[in-house]
């Protein structure tokens, strides 16, 4: 009796610290497809507030060693803005009809990024290593470079641990933390903390929720409170993504 209790507790043990760690691997599969849902709000006081919805599909069309090659498309499109006290609003389900005269000239700017595909190649850790818009349209790569949320450590992780990422754009430089907070055979989830520096200056706060299976993130909110030129402004960018 005292051998049996005594294995069952080393296979407790065992399994408890395999649930404690984790290799975070992008573990993509050829021929997977998801939909992502991407939102987007900014708040500048009485100057500007901003709401932007995407929403896309991914599809995984190749994975070789530790590389994937993925095919993405807009699938739909909403913005309102209010600007100087200027409303304007675009829903790209909307025909001509249901547009206002601002909504159609939104149309015209909008419409070649949701008729563009978007092709990128990415390792498993997360990195991009290669971007395709086809047909070209400027500031497309940004939005693809803005799917890959996170790139994962080299080494395995626990509950505790954390590692940095730093991104650099249009003048600003944001440095992520992504800390551990919990691990089970479902999910691995993060807290997000860092700063952003440059143009602006400010503080990152978030979390995110990993499928400890697939390596994917499924879901994710990251604020940004920061300061331009003496103005407070307030981002916030959530993202969803779903397995088809």
């Amino acid at each position: 009796m005292k051998k049996l209790i005594l294995l069952l507790f080393v296979i407790t043990a065992n399994i408890s610290l395999a649930q404690e760690t984790a290799l975070l691997r992008l573990n993509y599969e050829k021929g997977a497809a998801y939909d992502v849902s991407m939102n987007v709000s900014q708040e500048m006081g009485a100057i500007m507030s901003m709401g932007m919805n995407i929403n896309m599909t991914s599809k995984i069309t190749d994975v070789e060693g530790d590389t994937y090659d993925s095919e993405m498309k807009f699938t739909k499109l909403t913005m309102d803005m209010l600007q100087g006290g200027n409303a304007m609003s675009f829903d790209s389900t909307k025909s001509d009809e249901e547009l206002d005269a601002v909504g159609k000239q939104m149309k015209t700017q909008m419409q070649p990024m949701l008729e563009a595909l978007m092709f990128a190649k990415g390792n498993n850790l997360g990195e991009i290593i290669d971007i395709k818009i086809e047909p070209n349209v400027m500031g497309m790569e940004d939005i693809v470079k803005q799917s890959s949320s996170v790139v994962y450590p080299k080494e395995a992780v626990k509950v505790g641990d954390s590692w940095t990422m730093t991104k650099e754009e249009k003048g600003m430089k944001m440095d992520f933390v992504y800390t551990v907070k919990s691990i089970d055979k479902d999910n691995v989830n993060l807290v997000i903390s860092g700063d952003v520096s440059g143009m602006a200056t400010g503080k990152i706060a978030g979390n995110m929720q990993i499928d400890a299976v697939s390596g994917v993130p499924m879901s994710s909110i990251v604020t940004m409170l920061m300061n331009i030129n003496g103005q407070e402004m307030t981002t916030k960018v959530t993202m969803e993504t779903t397995k088809k």
